[in-house]
């Protein structure tokens, strides 16, 4: 992989990590957009496009509001595309996913941390921010800013950095990879139902649901 894409997919990693809740807020944290501008980087958008779909699935249910827990999918997305591009996709998706789920939850525990180290910045910082005094609330929004920036950035390389390694070492056979795409999907389909089913809540709204994808799996059967 030449200079170039390495540092436009380091980059582009890192943005999709801020994206998840520090600035710009326009979506390019979801692994469908992160993956599908990383196929375009490595000229293979349909693998990004696959991987980041797949993906999608998992990270259906993240809400990044509060103090809730969730996995940052961002550098996952990218890194896994990197490891499925220019691939046989029935044999590297369900590696690909595999590896962006570890990241994604490593991911999410980074994001953890970066909560509990600005929280101690602004008990450091009470007293000033009680008093009033001038520049101190930009300052704590700042730190919280570049902690953030690193968080991302460290997540990026570490990705991108498995996703070579991985890449270098003896593919998996046609069969195993077969198999580990099938659960990868399967799993996928799992948590978006089970997502699905959570959110409808009563029984009259979880009998529409059925009645949807009853419907839907018949379209499909129709065609």
């Amino acid at each position: 992989m030449s200079p170039l894409p390495v540092l436009a997919l380091l980059f582009w990693a890192t943005i999709t990590g801020l994206d998840l809740a520090s600035l710009i807020q326009g979506l390019f944290n979801r692994p469908l957009v992160a993956g599908a501008v990383t196929g375009v980087i490595l000229g293979d958008p349909e693998s990004g496009l696959r991987i980041g779909a797949a993906l999608e699935l998992f990270a259906l249910d993240v809400l990044p509001i509060g103090a809730s827990r969730y996995g940052d999918y961002g550098a996952a997305t990218v890194a896994a595309v990197v490891l499925g591009a220019g691939r046989w996709w029935e044999v590297a998706l369900g590696e690909s996913v595999v590896l962006g789920l570890v990241l994604a939850y490593a991911g999410g525990w980074t994001v953890v941390v970066s909560r509990r180290l600005t929280m101690r910045v602004v008990r450091h910082a009470a007293p000033a921010l009680d008093r009033g005094d001038p520049g101190v609330a930009q300052r704590v929004h700042l730190i919280g800013l570049v902690t953030d920036l690193i968080r991302c950035a460290v997540l990026a390389a570490a990705g991108l950095g498995c996703a070579v390694l991985l890449r270098q070492a003896p593919p998996l056979d046609l069969e195993t990879g077969q198999a580990l795409t099938l659960v990868a999907l399967a799993g996928g389909f799992a948590a978006v139902i089970g997502g699905a089913l959570r959110r409808a809540g009563t029984l009259r709204r979880i009998a529409w649901l059925v009645a949807g994808v009853g419907l839907g799996a018949l379209g499909l059967g129709l065609r």
